[in-house]
């Protein structure tokens, strides 16, 4: 089972999924949670590369390959690996903010995206089974990035359009694949929002 949670930065996705792995774990069930980019070695290495404010002269189609790049070698060494065992798999960002962010966002070609996301993914063998994205408009989102205090990386330190095309492709993609993908308000409070998480994942007969 894979669980993904996708959405603007500062939308409170981290929050919720860390919620719900405590709320498994509960239940005795075997969970794993995995970010992306990230989770092993090569994929933290990329995610650096990623978002370093020394590379803004990144090109889009680079900025694309190594998402998927890193997405390759979490399927092969952790995601695969843990669904043979069994696990419950919790992700922060999967092939949904590729989508987005590189698709909507970068004005990528859309169809060269899913045909990626496709073949990192092993001819979409793994692909989330459900997918919460927590949605907020782009400039709350911005707010709380900001209001955190910390320093800003690459791609947060785009500009509010940039960040108003992606949440528009994550409603197109929750409007087109609504059996998976569930649109949740992210601007309600944490104990609001996690229960329509649950609630969900109960309806959907997960729990």
């Amino acid at each position: 089972m894979i669980i993904s949670f996708e959405g603007l930065d500062g939308c409170g996705k981290s929050t919720q999924l860390n919620l719900l792995y405590e709320y498994l774990l509960k239940l005795g069930k075997k969970v794993k949670v995995l970010r992306e980019p990230g989770g092993n070695t090569i994929s933290e290495m990329i995610r650096t590369i990623l978002l370093d404010k020394k590379n803004l002269s990144m090109c889009d189609k680079t900025e694309l390959l190594l998402y998927l790049a890193s997405r390759a070698q979490l399927v092969h060494t952790e995601i695969e690996p843990l669904l043979d065992k069994n696990y419950i798999v919790i992700l922060d960002r999967f092939i949904d903010s590729t989508t987005a962010y590189q698709g909507y966002g970068r004005g990528l070609d859309l169809n060269i995206i899913r045909l990626l996301n496709n073949f990192v993914t092993s001819s979409g063998k793994f692909i989330p089974d459900i997918t919460f994205f927590i949605d907020l408009q782009a400039e709350q989102s911005l707010k709380r990035i900001f209001s955190r205090g910390e320093e800003i990386n690459r791609m947060e330190s785009l500009k509010i359009d940039f960040f108003e095309r992606i949440r528009n492709g994550f409603i197109e993609i929750s409007v087109n694949e609504p059996e998976r993908v569930f649109r949740i308000d992210g601007s309600g409070s944490i104990d609001s929002i996690f229960n329509q998480v649950r609630n969900i994942l109960i309806m959907r007969k997960i729990l």
